[in-house]
């Protein structure tokens, strides 16, 4: 069946990203490929970055586990929401190991898995998910893979990093694992101090840019492309779309786009973000629809139904167009996109 809206993924971008990630890291990156790859799909990211070298991936949930499906041989998975009073049965049968992330987790392990190896979080002041320093001791006998830890404000030059730095030095010193990771995509641009044994990239292993270390480095790694639906003129004086909010001042050219804030092209986009048509921008007139948006075409004459439009997503770009975050441009791409892999 024919869509009209088309997102592809550059499988080489994602490869190289992460490899720059890595290097910069100085140590083995795993990969968070929760959210189904951010929404661009985790069993096809998860198997390019394999054939990259990446041999550790994190998902939220067990359900997300098993939909992430088999991976090749020395490949691990990581369930970063842990073990629940639901997640029991799932967890003794799906080939992934939890990260623990409370006392209650960690004693229910202990009770259902005691010789099997876990992750286990620790908050070092996101209060977010994992124990307090303070609740350590609960950890004795477990087996423990990585101990992790989460910074809260990486992306800016905050005195939480260096502080979360230090706490995460004093619990690594005191907990016994086999590996120990504090670094997402952010805290890798702060420097190898904060790499310990495996970071865990995210955000910009799909071409986001998490702080000005990364620009330049990495590489977008989307294209949306969507299809005009008709052509029109705005006469002068008229108005375009709900609200009435963008008012033509003369016979403008619009093309109708078939893509809308169902897709995850959200109404923050309204009259401040664009699409291309070759080397033309086309700017968003008015509010954006559940499945449509008008932009203006008075550079493109040529531009007919059924023509492809590419929206502009470069990641940052389109964050400063619509103040989402990239987190949010990537992980709201909707079902309805024909998604492709290059």
């Amino acid at each position: 069946m024919h869509r009209p809206l088309r997102l592809t993924v550059d499988r080489t971008a994602i490869q190289e990203n992460w490899r720059w990630l890595q290097d910069r890291a100085g140590v083995p990156a795993g990969a968070a490929v929760k959210a189904d790859g951010y929404g661009l799909g985790a069993r096809e990211t998860a198997h390019a970055l394999y054939q990259a070298g990446c041999r550790d991936f994190f998902v939220s949930t067990w359900a997300e586990a098993d939909a992430l499906g088999p991976l090749p041989l020395g490949a691990s998975v990581v369930v970063l929401h842990g073990v629940g009073p639901k997640d029991v049965d799932a967890s003794q049968t799906i080939s992934a190991r939890p990260c623990l992330n409370s006392v209650e987790q960690v004693a229910r392990w202990k009770d259902i898995a005691p010789d099997r190896p876990c992750d286990v979080m620790i908050d070092t002041g996101m209060n977010r998910l994992g124990l307090r320093p303070t609740e350590i001791g609960a950890l004795d006998g477990l087996e423990i893979d990585t101990l992790h830890s989460h910074l809260a404000c990486a992306d800016e030059d905050s005195p939480m990093n260096p502080m979360q730095l230090e706490r995460f030095r004093a619990v690594a010193s005191a907990v016994p694992a086999k590996r120990y990771a504090l670094a997402n995509s952010a805290g890798i641009c702060l420097g190898r101090a904060y790499s310990f044994d495996l970071v865990r990239p995210g955000l910009s292993i799909y071409g986001g840019i998490p702080r000005e270390e990364a620009d330049g480095k990495i590489r977008n790694a989307v294209r949306v492309d969507a299809q005009v639906v008709q052509r029109r003129t705005i006469p002068a004086g008229e108005s375009c779309g709900y609200g009435a909010t963008y008012v033509a001042k003369e016979p403008t050219e619009a093309a109708i786009l078939n893509i809308g804030y169902a897709d995850g092209y959200l109404r923050s986009f309204s009259s401040r973000g664009s699409a291309f048509a070759g080397e033309f921008a086309l700017p968003v007139l008015g509010r954006v629809s559940m499945d449509l948006i008008a932009v203006g075409v008075d550079a493109a004459p040529a531009l007919r139904e059924g023509d492809w439009v590419e929206i502009d997503y470069d990641l940052p770009s389109a964050a400063k167009q619509s103040g989402l975050s990239q987190y949010e441009l990537l992980t709201t791409l909707g079902s309805r996109f024909e998604r492709r892999w290059l």
